[in-house]
């Protein structure tokens, strides 16, 4: 068994990734609000790899759950004077947005937090799997830019990564079967379309999520970059076809989690991708 360095933990906190390996995931940590102001994107510009960027920043109230069940997630959004925001715009029917995945790509979650008056946002959170948990902010205070910060959550125990080897192009929960098309071309905005059927049908009632027919989250796997990705259109669609346009920065693998609605139940498929060959 190994265990994550406390070193290397710190930088994967504050910019990229931490190495996967078979170990005990860390108990505790430095606070997250202690990390200097910086970039949340890397050189290409993909956002989500520091806790601060556009004079914002992230500011958790603890870094490490218990495995098991539910427990309350709470953390501010500071801005530039380094108080409590409290308005923000609303994108996507939410004010903000929070994605949780594990560093390996396993444990996505999409939710909708709380914020009370003095900016503390919460969410009940539940992790039932020990190791490194990556938290999106996604949001635009009134005024401001969009922007995505990024920190890390511990759990500790038994750290057994999951693999996602190859590509997949097809999803199955819950019954539904999701099909992805197109191809991800680093440098250009590209389309994709999720088809979605159940027992081999179309699904033509889906019902409107975020405004849209759909709502799709794509990551690159080396490092948890985060792409805001936009439905194609309109966005509105009742299927079985919902389409979006991405555009990612570099060559590499990326992973897609899709969230649809039907049925008044909100699921998730995810796929695995590898950019177009001969990029």
């Amino acid at each position: 068994m190994a265990c994550v360095a406390a070193g290397a933990w710190a930088v994967g906190t504050a910019v990229g990734p931490i190495t996967k390996s078979s170990g005990t995931a860390p108990a505790g940590g430095h606070s997250m609000s202690a990390l200097e102001p910086g970039s949340a994107a890397g050189a290409d510009g993909l956002p989500g790899l520091a806790v601060a960027a556009n004079g914002y920043r992230l500011a958790l109230d603890q870094d490490t759950v218990i495995a098991g069940g539910a427990q309350p997630f709470r953390f501010r959004i500071l801005g530039p004077a380094g108080t409590p925001v409290t308005r923000f715009a609303v994108e996507h029917d939410k004010r903000l947005h929070l994605v949780l995945v594990r560093r390996d790509t396993s444990g996505y979650q999409h939710m909708h937090p709380e914020m009370a008056a003095d900016g503390t946002w919460s969410v009940p959170l539940t992790l039932g799997a020990a190791g490194t948990y990556r938290v999106f902010t996604d949001f635009t205070p009134e005024g401001g830019p969009r922007t995505t910060l990024g920190a890390d959550v511990q759990v500790a125990g038994d750290y057994r990564p999951a693999t996602h080897d190859s590509p997949t192009w097809t999803s199955t929960v819950d019954g539904y079967g999701i099909r992805l098309d197109g191809e991800l071309t680093p440098g250009h905005e590209t389309s994709v379309t999720m088809t979605v059927t159940r027992g081999g049908v179309d699904v033509t009632d889906l019902q409107p999520y975020l405004g849209a027919g759909g709502h799709l989250v794509a990551l690159r796997a080396a490092d948890l970059g985060y792409l805001h990705v936009h439905p194609a259109g309109d966005g509105v669609s009742a299927g079985p076809r919902v389409r979006f346009s991405v555009e990612v920065p570099t060559a590499g693998r990326y992973r897609l989690f899709f969230d649809f609605q039907h049925g008044g139940r909100v699921r998730t498929a995810e796929f695995t991708v590898d950019t177009k060959a001969g990029s």
